[in-house]
């Protein structure tokens, strides 16, 4: 790699991509630079490239570093290289858009060099969109939920589906949750895995109807742990493993091991210490490399519906689904009857 510069050339895996400007700084807290930002890349690049390859990417873009002047970037801009791979991806309204795919590491080193901070993912690989292969359980924080809530929380996630035979992995959001996910074989549409995250969801909540909540109104939750099924809606993205947050800290959503839970502080993982992380331990998720049936999660979806459940809300940017209830809070809901 050349010297710092106004502009250099990273050789990645055989593909030159030129990073501008790279002694910009991206994050404050530590001075650390675009440069240090394509460094961590690459640094992780294996576990990276391992969950992320060929999926489709949504870019957040922030071309003066963490705090600077932002936006969502989902189509790809002019005048790209022609190696760059892309792929049509649709919004819940139709709209279409040439996305960016993480084809290699060299699409990733190139998207950051555009002040990518953020890549959220979607969980299918571009060449089988019709196949959705990960399920994204999101466990966030309700106020008043500390991150000993949320880490029971996964651990009540992960003995359920346990107890369905599903296995499952755990990392940090980069932020204050936790995401449990669970790759999938690949058989099943986005549509049903929502229905698998909202049976999950449900059954959780009347297992642990203290602890954890399936509703989907905020002034419904309480103190407790929400799992958010709808991160599984058609078309959503989920902030990717191993990315780097636009946070002044730099703060990484790092996959970790079970057995590291109990202690881990997610603020701590950042791209100063990850690199190191995986250098001495690996990459958890490797552990569980067979893809996963949400086949039991179907069926408790089938039941719920027989019992007279409809469907939990969708977000307000869908179109209204078969079976939905009225989507509106209850307490709109009362003062409008």
């Amino acid at each position: 790699m050349a010297a710092k510069s106004e502009s250099i050339t990273v050789d990645v895996g055989g593909t030159e991509v030129t990073v501008s400007s790279p002694d910009k700084v991206f994050f404050n807290q530590r001075n650390e630079t675009k440069l240090d930002l394509v460094n961590y890349y690459l640094a992780v690049g294996e576990p990276l490239m391992a969950v992320m390859r060929d999926r489709p990417l949504l870019m957040e873009r922030y071309p003066n570093g963490a705090g600077g002047k932002s936006w969502w970037q989902k189509r790809v801009p002019a005048g790209t290289p022609e190696w760059l791979r892309t792929t049509v991806v649709s919004t819940p309204n139709g709209t279409t858009s040439d996305a960016l795919v993480a084809a290699d590491m060299a699409h990733v080193i190139w998207a950051v060099n555009l002040g990518c901070l953020g890549f959220h993912v979607w969980p299918y690989r571009a060449g089988e969109p019709e196949f959705t292969d990960e399920l994204r359980v999101d466990l966030d924080p309700s106020p008043g939920v500390d991150f000993d809530a949320l880490r029971e929380g996964a651990v009540l996630t992960r003995e359920l589906l346990a107890e369905l035979g599903i296995a499952a992995r755990l990392k940090t959001s980069g932020s204050r949750g936790l995401h449990v996910y669970v790759a999938l074989q690949r058989k099943w549409d986005s549509y049903q895995v929502r229905a698998a995250a909202v049976a999950l969801a449900r059954e959780l909540e009347r297992r642990h109807p203290e602890k954890i909540t399936a509703k989907w109104w905020k002034e419904e939750r309480g103190a407790r742990v929400f799992v958010d099924f709808n991160q599984n809606a058609p078309h959503k993205t989920v902030f990717g493993a191993w990315c780097v947050r636009p946070k002044q800290s730099a703060q990484v959503s790092t996959p970790i091991s079970w057995d590291d839970l109990s202690t881990v502080d997610p603020t701590a993982l950042t791209l100063a210490t990850v690199p190191a992380r995986v250098a001495e331990f690996g990459d958890p998720w490797a552990e569980i490399s067979e893809p996963q049936s949400i086949e039991p999660l179907l069926e408790m979806s089938e039941r719920d519906m027989a019992d007279g459940l409809m469907d939990a809300p969708w977000p307000p940017v869908y179109p209204k689904q078969p079976n939905e209830p009225p989507r509106v809070a209850p307490s709109r809901a009362k003062k409008e009857e």
